[in-house]
């Protein structure tokens, strides 16, 4: 019996055996070094072993057929091999190094971030918005950054030699064709759009990327908050007017609301009528915003809609009138943003989105009147594949559709009417390559076509990146972009073509410890820039597209706020050179919103027996071009220096109860924006002129801010 026992028990120990296969092989990283302590097991088994200080492993499995052998290391990225299991031996395997999206290179020429979820990030998530003299716009805040211009009487962006119009503005992706509030001339506007919406902003001032077109300088891009993180409501009141903002969520939906009121009554009575601005009727505003979201687990749905109401009456100098002339305008926006992502399998995911804006305008001049209204639209589809954290792919379509509607009845009798409308197209593809942790490269490429103009344009964007250091990295851009003409010029000539820069961008980017810092050289080649023999387009103007220009220079940006307790601090400076001629230049010359120099240092500081924050900043530009027709040449004068010491105090009487003071100019410096000539001169043979200046050297502003939470501690400091 015993022995009947002894044959059974070899017959299964060798049945066992049999059904087993083994598995061997060795791991090693990309320099042929034996890895120690790798798991390589069979996928969905328990079957399998750890790699010894050779590298080597070896273990058995019961497993039969087609298997996948997996193979993981912390700092490696996964190995995954699909076969028999018969010929998973003296396997030879090589594991490679994993991106890791913290300590990695990344992509940084021309983009300033300001968001919690970027490692690149240089500001905060909307702190911009604390800066002194911002007074809660953002785009003013922007100004401090370098590679923009201080154009102080006009308030929009002008970034490394470009006008405004040469920078766009998207939500979420989105276009917003009109993203300035409207005004007078000589009387900044600012951005339509309240902060405390918005999770990150992106900056770039140049080389970005190839999912943007028709912007030839910079592009800015607002993202809404995905979820809110509480139910609150927020009131303000304030010396100019008052505001309302209240978060609901319910379940996986949520709505944000915000309405202000603007009425800047109480500040224009201080406004001396010597300042060439006498005000009839204040500037007065209402706007209000709302975001709407509802996130799935695969998919997220934001509608974004924001609407601005603005009129004003005032009388203004002008040296070629007796008189002061009258302006009167009445402007009324309504934009709508609709986006949807959806997360697909294999690593997919999809983004779908359209906006749509009205605008218009009636204005009078004296007594004529223009009306003007523009109704523009935007859809978009964009694909993005993860294939690895090595390599992902972005494709992409998108249709623009604006038209332009204009009319002018004169006193005299005389009007006329005029209409545009462009169909433009847009395809775009870009891939994101990490060779590494030290390598990463961006590859682009953009076409568009224009019905207007009967064009299609291919721009190749290309962005390089290393990094040299665990604390630092140099990144290189290249890239074309290209623009319609203004509609001003369209309106009178349509064979005329795109205009077009081409970028060159070499950065350096340091980060450690609470410090940034941030230098930056480029060169932008203009061609196909509009000109016109006229003062201004009109119907009897030659058009032509023989323009062109260049604008190079160097930013500089150092950040630390970690190293000087409670303070928090940073400095900007730029040095610009161009030139370009266009528009009804009569020769090359550098345009009169380019300064050479801009200096910025903004700073915060905590205080917490005061429990107070104080915020200071300086910032300063050399003088800007202007024309002399006394001279024989163009715009060969300069203004004096832009000087501006703004002071802000924010004292919290309780955790969510903030009084807010703020003054612009604290030392009333004696800024000149220019200066206006006569259109004939005097019995003497000389041009008059007049110096244009702002409405007034200072603005004081005082506010009070309230939160109500469910957390009893959030409050509006960060928007302020």
């Amino acid at each position: 019996m015993s022995k009947q026992l002894s044959i059974l028990f070899l017959f299964l120990v060798s049945q066992y055996h049999f059904g087993q296969t083994s598995i061997s092989g060795m791991v090693l990283d990309k320099k042929g070094n034996p890895i120690l302590g790798a798991n390589v097991y069979v996928e969905g088994t328990y079957d399998g072993a750890s790699t010894d200080e050779k590298g080597s492993f070896q273990f058995t499995t019961e497993a039969t057929g087609t298997q996948t052998i997996v193979v993981s290391m912390i700092t490696y990225e996964a190995y995954y091999q699909t076969g028999d299991v018969a010929y998973f031996k003296n396997l030879n395997i090589t594991l490679y190094e994993a991106i890791n999206s913290l300590t990695g290179v990344t992509l940084t020429a021309g983009t300033f971030e300001a968001g919690g979820n970027s490692k690149a990030s240089v500001l905060k998530p909307l702190d911009i918005v604390t800066t002194a003299g911002a007074t809660g716009d953002f785009v003013a805040a922007l100004q401090t950054l370098p590679g923009t211009s201080t154009v102080s009487e006009d308030g929009r962006l002008f970034v490394r030699g470009g006008d405004a119009g040469e920078t766009q503005v998207f939500i979420d992706g989105l276009r917003v064709f009109q993203p300035f509030s409207a005004t007078a001339n000589n009387i900044p506007t600012r951005g339509r759009f309240s902060p405390f919406l918005f999770k990150g902003i992106s900056f770039s001032t140049g080389g970005y990327s190839a999912e943007y077109g028709q912007a030839l300088s910079s592009i800015l891009l607002l993202n809404t908050v995905d979820v809110p993180d509480q139910e609150k409501s927020d009131i303000s009141i304030m010396s100019v007017g008052g505001g309302l903002g209240h978060t609901e969520i319910w379940g996986d939906e949520s709505l944000s609301i915000n309405t202000s009121y603007i009425n800047l009554a109480p500040y224009e009575s201080l406004l001396s009528s010597d300042q060439g601005v006498r005000w009839i009727k204040p500037f007065e505003s209402i706007s209000g915003e709302a975001v709407f979201r509802s996130k799935k687990e695969k998919s997220i749905f934001k509608l974004y809609s924001g609407f601005t109401h603005t009129n004003l009456d005032i009388e203004q100098e002008d040296i070629n009138f007796e008189d002061f002339v009258r302006f009167r305008l009445r402007n009324n926006n309504i934009y709508f943003n609709a986006t949807y992502k959806h997360f697909l399998a294999n690593n997919w995911a999809m983004q779908t989105g359209a906006s749509i804006s009205n605008d218009t305008n009636s204005i009078t001049i004296i007594e004529d009147v223009i009306d003007t209204k523009e109704t523009a639209a935007h859809v978009k589809m964009k694909l993005q594949k993860s294939f690895n954290s090595r390599f992902k792919l972005y494709l992409g379509a998108e249709y623009f559709r604006t038209a332009n509607n204009d009319g002018f009845n004169g006193a005299d009798g005389f009007t006329t009417e005029g209409r545009l409308i462009d169909h433009l197209g847009g395809l775009f593809a870009e891939t994101d390559i990490f060779f590494n942790n030290q390598l990463a490269l961006k590859l682009g490429l953009r076409a568009e076509h224009s019905s207007i103009i009967e064009e299609t344009t291919v721009s190749p964007r290309i962005s390089f990146a290393y990094k040299n250091s665990p604390e630092s990295q140099f990144s290189l851009a290249y890239g074309d972009f290209y623009q319609n003409p203004a509609v001003n010029s369209l309106r009178f000539d349509s064979t005329l073509v795109s205009e077009k820069t081409t970028h060159y961008i070499m950065n350096y980017q340091y980060i450690k410890d609470g410090k940034t810092f941030r230098a930056e050289a480029y060169y932008k080649d203009y061609r196909n820039l509009v000109r016109f023999d006229t003062a201004l387009p009109q119907f009897n103007s030659n058009f032509s597209n023989s323009g062109d220009g260049y604008a190079s220079g160097l930013d500089v940006f150092w950040r630390d706020n970690k190293n000087i307790k409670n303070l928090d601090y940073w400095i900007s400076y730029s040095y610009l050179d161009t030139e370009r001629e266009y528009l009804n230049f009569r020769e090359r010359a550098t345009p009169s919103f380019a300064a050479t120099h801009n200096f910025s240092v903004v700073s915060k500081l905590w205080v917490n027996k005061l429990r107070s924050q104080l915020g200071l900043s300086y910032s300063f530009a050399s003088g800007r071009p202007f024309d002399n027709p006394n001279t024989a040449g163009f715009l060969d004068e300069r203004t004096r220096s832009f000087n501006n010491l703004s002071f802000n105090w924010a004292y919290l009487i309780s955790p969510q109860r903030i009084l807010y003071f703020s003054v612009n100019n604290l030392l009333g410096f004696n800024n000149v924006n220019g200066f206006q000539y006569t259109d004939s001169p005097n019995a003497n043979g000389v041009f008059d002129r007049r110096a244009i200046r702002p409405p007034a050297d200072s603005f004081f502003f005082v506010g009070f801010f309230w939160t109500i939470s469910d957390d009893k501690k959030s409050n509006q400091l960060d928007n302020l």
